[in-house]
């Protein structure tokens, strides 16, 4: 009996100018980004300790139909690191100033990990500005983290991530990784690309950027940012959450929860892959978000409309009725937490 073999899209070669890093100086800070192709705005947000290049395998083929931009976000790969804001918020306005620069208008953004909640804080401050939402990974849904990355937020972090730039820590760290990976964990499906992001930190001036931007959103309890209570406004935006059912860093059942409150979005799990399904996947990644925004009008925002939405509140709560997605997950962090006390 034939077993029918799965068609695999073959994704476009590499061209050398649709890679190359550009330099924009905003607010006195060099700015790095690349930039492709013609078309609607697509702006690829990367995750913490990580840079543009993330999106390398992506981004040709993503540029045949779209303007692909992606930022280093400050503090993070080429761009400047200063001793500055490193908060979403601060990241949403360094996002919207980079695309007023370019002169663009609006853009779909994609924000993986702490980009994802980059995005979301983006068309939470901007929503005239964006056209669509797809979140990859995203922080920012419930309290639980990766414990390594609550660990790196206490005092000391500093020494301890220099520690590992010590001859022979790099092997025994990547030796671990491999043990990880065979015993099938899934803090193995994730160990590469956590490996690159503690090479991407070979300076106490990265370290201190990278230190900064996790205290911004995480401490020894877990992710101290949360979009859930504002997930309501996300009506009438177009919204994919793509996740990895094995994510070692941010779990799958925060794309549930972020699902069930944010209205009519949609929910794409990738099975059998961790942090980066966009690595681990990237044929399927591209044919959902080329999909997602041809088969997708963009938002059509309207200052009464906002209004509205402020005015109502979270579903439910208007009309003295509890959110239950919202109390749902309210109660789930609370108990993570009283769970991670009790330990």
């Amino acid at each position: 009996m034939d077993v029918p073999v799965r068609h695999v899209p073959r994704l476009r070669s590499v061209g050398d100018g649709e890679l190359r890093l550009h330099h924009r100086v905003v607010h006195g800070y060099r700015r790095a980004f690349r930039m492709a192709g013609e078309g609607p705005a697509l702006v690829l947000i990367h995750g913490i300790g990580d840079s543009s290049a993330t999106w390398a395998e992506v981004i040709p083929d993503l540029a045949r139909t779209h303007t692909v931009l992606a930022p280093d976000l400050l503090g993070h790969g080429d761009s400047d690191k200063p001793r500055a804001d490193y908060s979403v918020a601060a990241y949403a306005n360094g996002v919207r100033d980079l695309l007023t620069v370019l002169g663009i208008e609006s853009a779909t953004l994609v924000g993986h990990s702490l980009g994802g909640g980059v995005a979301m804080q983006f068309a939470y401050q901007f929503p005239e500005r964006t056209e669509r939402l797809i979140l990859v990974s995203a922080g920012g849904v419930g309290r639980e983290v990766n414990p390594v990355l609550r660990a790196v937020s206490l005092p000391g972090a500093h020494l301890m991530l220099s520690t590992l730039r010590l001859p022979g820590m790099r092997l025994q760290v990547g030796l671990f990784a491999h043990l990880m990976k065979l015993l099938d964990t899934d803090l193995g499906q994730d160990a590469p690309e956590l490996l690159t992001l503690v090479d991407a930190l070979p300076d106490g001036t990265s370290r201190s950027a990278f230190i900064r931007t996790l205290r911004a959103v995480v401490d020894w309890r877990g992710q101290a940012v949360t979009m859930l209570d504002r997930c309501y406004l996300t009506e009438g935006m177009p919204t994919m959450l793509i996740w990895g059912d094995r994510d070692s860093v941010v779990p799958v059942r925060h794309a549930y929860g972020a699902h069930e409150a944010m209205p009519g979005s949609r929910l794409e799990i990738f099975e059998g892959a961790g942090h980066f399904p966009f690595h681990s996947d990237p044929a399927r990644f591209l044919a959902l978000v080329e999909e997602f925004t041809r088969t997708t009008l963009a938002a059509d925002w309207s200052r009464d409309h906002w209004r509205e939405l402020l005015r109502t509140g979270r579903p439910g709560t208007a009309a003295g009725h509890p959110d239950t997605a919202y109390t749902r997950a309210l109660e789930r962090d609370l108990r993570e937490a009283s769970e991670r006390s009790a330990t």
